[in-house]
């Protein structure tokens, strides 16, 4: 019987995936990914094929990418042998997707205590394969490719449980936790390193047109079932409570909870989308 893999501490922990300048090092990753799906592949006979699929046989992160998403999204509109290629194509020709991907992984392994390596996410998280999936559907938009942005977006809610806009904007360091009905319109912005937890709505109000959905400033995290509503915008480094009613701006570092939502305190972490604590304690306002 071969040994069983106890999961240690992140790798985040241990090892950095940054460049100098702060920016993923995407080649560190890919092999840290292929070390990883190699341990698995000899100590779990039964995924050696997956292994061999996802990771083993591709030559970059591009190409894993490619190959995990289009397992995942095939269906009788679009086969695996059509997809595969499609994406490929997208990933390969536009390289900044692929190193904003990097910093989702980063993100989810560098905040999920539950996370053990990059390779994790990529096979298993929805929320990142559901944001990697925007992400193609974004580049696909601005192509002028809408059809085929919509397709995906619609195969991204089916599949994943998580609809986001192929207009809306969102930065790099994102992490979409448990993700599972998940809602993103069409001219929300969020900036970089925002932390979202499952039944999340980053929502208009009624029928008005032209810039209508929130704008979430980076460092972020919001918690679960919080809705935010119209063009507000939430500060950097706020803390958005769970099952929270935002109908108005929430300036810098404070901390939001209620129906609707009122400022309780200011937040305790100048990052709470790194901290991740879904606590309401905080300092005075």
């Amino acid at each position: 019987m071969k040994a069983q893999h106890t999961p240690t501490s992140n790798t985040s922990t241990e090892t950095s995936f940054l460049c100098a300048e702060g920016k993923p090092d995407v080649s560190k990753a890919w092999a840290a990914i292929r070390a990883e799906a190699t341990r698995v592949r000899e100590s779990e006979e039964r995924l050696a094929s997956l292994m061999d699929d996802i990771f083993l046989s591709r030559e970059s992160l591009a190409c894993s990418v490619a190959a995990r998403l289009s397992r995942k999204l095939a269906r009788e509109d679009m086969n695996r042998d059509e997809l595969h290629p499609l994406l490929q194509e997208i990933l390969i020709e536009h390289p900044n997707l692929v190193a904003s991907m990097t910093s989702d992984l980063i993100a989810i392994n560098e905040r999920d205590p539950a996370c053990h390596s990059l390779m994790h996410p990529l096979l298993h998280y929805k929320g990142f394969m559901a944001i990697a999936t925007y992400r193609l559907s974004h580049q696909l938009w601005k192509n002028d490719r809408r059809d085929l942005a919509f397709y995906f977006q619609s195969l991204s809610s089916e599949i994943f449980a998580v609809d986001i806009h192929p207009a809306a904007r969102l930065g790099c360091g994102i992490f979409l936790d448990h993700a599972t009905s998940l809602v993103i319109g069409e001219t929300s912005i969020v900036e970089d390193n925002v932390s979202i937890l499952h039944e999340v709505t980053l929502g208009g109000t009624g029928k008005t047109s032209g810039d209508r959905h929130p704008i979430v400033r980076s460092g972020v995290m919001i918690g679960a079932g919080a809705k935010i509503l119209g063009r507000v915008e939430i500060g950097h480094g706020s803390k958005i409570g769970a099952g929270s009613v935002v109908l108005d701006d929430v300036g810098p570092q404070k901390t939001v909870a209620g129906v609707p939502a009122v400022v309780v305190g200011t937040s305790p972490s100048e990052n709470p989308a790194a901290a991740m604590d879904q606590s309401l304690s905080c300092s005075g306002i």
